[in-house]
């Protein structure tokens, strides 16, 4: 099971905690604030009040321990600057930080930050698609060339099992989880069939991608 630390818990933050820990991974949600700490505190695996600006804090928490952390306070370039010089320090092996705009994207990938996001653009970029393409449910990006789409089980798979499918080696697709109702099975086992209603996340190339959009 991947670890996770999500450091500012507004909107953005808290929204990205509870996402992950749904998924099926464990989440340490950190805020300095007491009460955006306790509105996650029942969705997450751990939640605590500390300051991510102080490095003694971030070691005391374990930090180099988690596989991924992320800083999601975008607005304040100072706090996330100090924050991220904290956990390179700390030898995390894999940070992604929120930006509040290019500048900021730029100062932070010159300090190591190995992704940046700006909310706001991505959420545009998947905005867009579900638009244009009417089933598309979300849509990550991973890369220029690879994401992760949400869409509901195109008719052609309902009642199938995954092995049966054989996505990868015809589409070129993996079925990372499906989705029914309020309950999440990450990396569904070949056997599992699929039902009228699940929905389907999916990791692939983008040209891929648009050959499931199409079934």
């Amino acid at each position: 099971m991947k670890s996770y630390i999500v450091i500012g818990l507004g909107r953005f933050g808290g929204s990205l905690a509870r996402r992950i820990c749904s998924l099926g991974a464990e989440v340490l949600a950190m805020d300095v604030r007491s009460d955006l700490v306790q509105q996650v505190a029942n969705d997450v695996t751990h939640a605590v009040v500390g300051d991510a600006q102080d490095k003694e804090v971030l070691r005391s928490l374990g930090v180099r321990n988690f596989d991924c952390a992320i800083i999601a306070i975008g607005d304040d370039l100072a706090a996330s600057v100090l924050i991220t010089m904290n956990l390179k320090e700390l030898e995390v092996p894999y940070i992604v930080c929120k930006a509040h705009d290019e500048t900021h994207r730029r100062v932070l990938e010159k300090l190591g930050v190995d992704r940046v996001v700006i909310p706001e653009q991505e959420h545009a970029q998947r905005l867009a698609r579900s638009l244009v393409s009417h089933n598309v449910l979300d849509y990550i990006e991973l890369s220029e060339d690879y994401g992760i789409l949400e869409v509901p089980a195109p008719k052609s798979w309902v009642g199938k099992c995954i092995n049966e499918l054989n996505v990868r080696a015809k589409l070129g697709v993996n079925i990372i989880a499906v989705e029914n109702g309020k309950k999440t099975n990450v990396s569904p086992a070949a056997d599992y069939r699929i039902c009228e209603g699940d929905i389907m996340v999916v990791l692939g190339d983008t040209y891929a991608l648009s050959a499931v959009q199409k079934l």
